[in-house]
């Protein structure tokens, strides 16, 4: 395992931004910026032995802070939405910034993903740290956050999170990495399998309406592999409000999901400690430029985002995202690549 850096430009707060690269002997590499903990890219060989870059990404730091999408950034302090982007906790409401509509997406008007982030490396591990202050977006309580990366030599990518506060807090973190395992063009071909049986119903602003639907019968289920694309015109009332799928699954197990794709040969299988996973057939992306003159539209990529459930604070029954002092946050998500 070697870890390279080198110069990624200036954000729009004058700030150096570096861009880290971990290549092991398996073929893999991945590139991060401690923009935002921001995985660039993520580079493995197809059946063919050529390398395929199999995340969407941008060649400057322009380009990610001036476009949205969130593509392959860290996500905090609490990912997905928060409805009405309000909470109670202790007997008192915190009004948060409300950036999509009247809700709150992906920690707010400036989230995790747009600071430059602490760099140590140790072990061939990459960790990026930041102390999110009290008050931070309007969330209580000072948050100690690390997020450490891991490629092996057999090709699988490890995501580690850690959080402490100084007091009750809600934390959700994710990445937000757009995946597509040809390279280029359309997703609509991978094949894609989830390990669940249930998912959360969302209402026409992408909220959870609380309710948990059984995937039986619907083209929510995957927990057989199957084509994305057929599952896709297999339209119903909940695909239609977004476009696609943009729904958290209720995991059953940690063999979280796996996506295949044909041409390449290449294969992703994910685990994950998190109990759910937003799957998001990127319906919103517009017609775009990314790294090398890559061209992105809308279903060029899929996203898996391990995850508590959306806004779980404001709904009874799902895992709560309450941090408290004393208590220690730690999950783990592995990307395993190979070839079939």
């Amino acid at each position: 395992m070697t870890i390279e850096a080198r110069p990624f430009g200036r954000n729009s707060y004058g700030e150096a931004v570096t861009a880290y690269t971990l290549t092991g002997k398996g073929g893999a590499s991945v590139e991060i910026l401690d923009h935002g903990a921001t995985v660039r890219s993520l580079i493995v060989p197809n059946a063919a032995g050529e390398k395929v870059d199999v995340v969407l990404g941008y060649d400057t730091i322009g380009e990610y802070e001036s476009n949205d999408g969130f593509l392959g950034a860290s996500i905090g302090r609490v990912c997905n939405r928060i409805g009405g982007a309000r909470f109670s906790l202790g007997g008192r409401e915190y009004v948060l910034y409300a950036n999509d509509g009247a809700n709150q997406l992906h920690g707010g008007a400036r989230g995790f993903d747009k600071y430059v982030w602490d760099v140590s490396a140790e072990d061939g591990k990459l960790t990026f740290s930041r102390l999110s202050p009290d008050g931070e977006e309007g969330y209580p309580g000072n948050l100690n956050v690390k997020i450490s990366f891991e490629l092996t030599d057999s090709n699988c990518l490890t995501i580690t999170y850690d959080a402490d506060t100084d007091a009750a807090t809600p934390v959700n973190l994710t990445n937000h990495s757009y995946f597509n395992l040809n390279g280029s063009g359309d997703v609509l071909t991978h094949r894609l399998r989830l390990n669940a049986d249930r998912f959360c119903e969302g209402a026409p602003d992408c909220l959870p309406t609380g309710r948990l639907l059984d995937v039986t019968g619907t083209p929510f289920d995957f927990r057989s592999e199957r084509v994305l694309g057929e599952a896709l015109a297999e339209e119903c009332e909940q695909t239609a409000l977004f476009g696609g799928f943009d729904h958290n699954y209720v995991l059953s197990g940690c063999d979280a999901a796996s996506v295949y794709a044909p041409e390449s040969g290449i294969a992703m299988d994910v685990y994950t400690t998190q109990p759910g996973m937003q799957l998001y057939t990127a319906n919103s992306l517009s017609h775009r430029t990314g790294k090398h003159g890559s061209v992105m539209l809308p279903h060029y990529a899929l996203c898996l985002e391990t995850q508590l459930f959306p806004d779980g604070m404001n709904h009874y029954g799902f895992p709560s995202p309450i941090l408290r002092p004393g208590e220690h946050l730690h999950s783990e998500t592995r990307y395993a690549f190979s070839v079939r």
